[in-house]
């Protein structure tokens, strides 16, 4: 939520406000006005459980289609994982049939083709049959109803130890937030505590697919026992360790220990999204640049700090830009200038009529650079209006010279501190 909140006060896209009532799934008024049928966005590589509220990044055309016709005046939507994540128009037996109803809290188009929405989880569904495919999916539902064992003794043990190792299992691992502590301890429904554990265990997408599918509350509660007292056994057995190796890392192996939790902290989130592949393609690239020690030493740091933001923030893509510029330029390709000012007469004369006054000033200023090719001579600026031959002219200097011709266009820039690094410098 916080991260949604950060991206959302950065963005600069569109805002769609929502009204902020909520469904009461308690009320009886409110299933009544349930439609027949809803848009299903598919899933990919994720399980949402009832009682969350969750941040989406929605970048498939048919997503964004049905956001746009579902807002403003509807809000309820269904959402169903994926069988196979790699499909990327999925249809309705690419779905898991059971899955869950969404409210849509808030919604913000970043750019054309990305939109960032906040959804809260509100039923179990199983969706039972699909009426329209195309432009997105459409489907018939029924809400799924949780069943409670009776109320006991020994029921009350079982939720008073489940929720017992779950504080004990977040007060041993240093990563989790103390707000899910504060979370968890205000939890009164057994329903919400199953759903609130699976939502933040590891688990895989198999595990958690079949805690939604599971009905029977005393089940879960059993099962998520069972993953707690294993991942309880893991988390002591780690903290044990860091125990004892702590301060026997040496600089670098310290480094690529906290590297390698970072990744994997970022993958259970769904934050990677590449970025590890994306980061070591640069730092080949780069690499294999051969850049001076200085330029070296800074790329390093833009490295770190790339590895460390989420790909959906606005300075994540200002850094990816500003190190593909820099692996792009030619650090250790050199030319070796003619300075022939015969011949670059004649390519002058060859390739434009007239201009003696210009022609004459190029002639000179190469002259120059023949007679003192250390020094530091003046930048030449060909003023005119468009078609008059300022580009050829250039392109007929480099001929002369046998250096590459390089053109950079900068039509519609109006302020310099483009040039001067504005952008980079300044996110908004």
């Amino acid at each position: 939520m916080e991260d949604f909140e950060r991206l959302l006060n950065e963005s600069s896209g569109e805002i769609i406000e929502i009204s902020s009532s909520r469904p009461d799934a308690t009320k009886p008024e409110w299933r009544s006005d349930l439609p027949d049928t809803i848009p299903v966005m598919p899933l990919r590589g994720v399980v949402l459980f009832p009682g969350t509220v969750a941040p989406l990044t929605v970048e498939r055309v048919a997503s964004r289609q049905l956001l746009d016709e579902l807002l403003p005046t509807g809000r309820l939507l269904g959402l169903s994982t994926q069988k196979d994540a790699d499909q990327d128009v999925p249809g309705p037996g690419d779905l898991y049939p059971v899955g869950v109803l969404g409210n849509i809290l808030r919604m913000v188009r970043q750019s054309d083709d990305k939109t960032l929405v906040l959804i809260q989880i509100v039923e179990r569904i199983r969706l039972t049959e699909y009426t329209s495919a195309t432009p997105y999916l459409k489907a018939r539902f029924e809400i799924l109803e949780n069943k409670f064992p009776k109320p006991g003794d020994r029921w009350e043990a079982m939720l008073r130890n489940l929720r017992e190792s779950a504080q004990h299992f977040i007060d041993l691992n240093p990563n989790i937030p103390e707000e899910a502590l504060q979370a968890l301890l205000s939890i009164d429904s057994p329903s919400i505590l199953t759903d609130f554990l699976a939502t933040n265990l590891s688990l895989d997408l198999d595990q958690k697919q079949k805690l939604l599918e599971e009905l029977d509350v005393k089940k879960r509660a059993e099962q998520m026992q069972q993953t707690l007292n294993s991942q309880l056994h893991i988390a002591e057995l780690q903290q044990k360790l860091r125990a004892d190796v702590e301060g026997e890392f040496s600089d670098a192996q310290r480094r690529a220990y906290l590297r390698e939790q970072l990744r994997a902290i970022q993958r259970e989130l769904g934050e990677g999204d590449g970025t590890e592949e994306q980061v070591d393609d640069l730092r080949e690239r780069l690499d294999a640049a051969g850049l001076p020690d200085t330029v070296k030493s800074q790329t390093d740091r833009e490295l770190k700090r790339l590895e460390m933001i989420p790909p959906a923030s606005p300075e994540h893509s200002v850094i990816t830009g500003y190190l593909e510029t820099v692996a792009e330029l030619p650090w250790n390709q050199l030319s070796e200038d003619h300075y022939d000012l015969k011949l670059a007469r004649e390519i002058l004369d060859r390739d434009h009529f007239g201009l003696e006054k210009v022609k004459r000033r190029l002639i000179e200023y190469l002259a120059v650079r023949k007679l003192n090719p250390g020094g530091r001579g003046p930048i030449l600026c060909l003023l005119g209006p468009p078609g008059v031959g300022k580009t050829s002219l250039g392109r007929s200097i480099a001929d002369a010279l046998g250096r590459e011709f390089a053109r950079i266009s900068v039509g519609g820039i109006r302020d310099e501190a483009e040039i001067r690094g504005h952008r980079r410098t300044y996110i908004g």
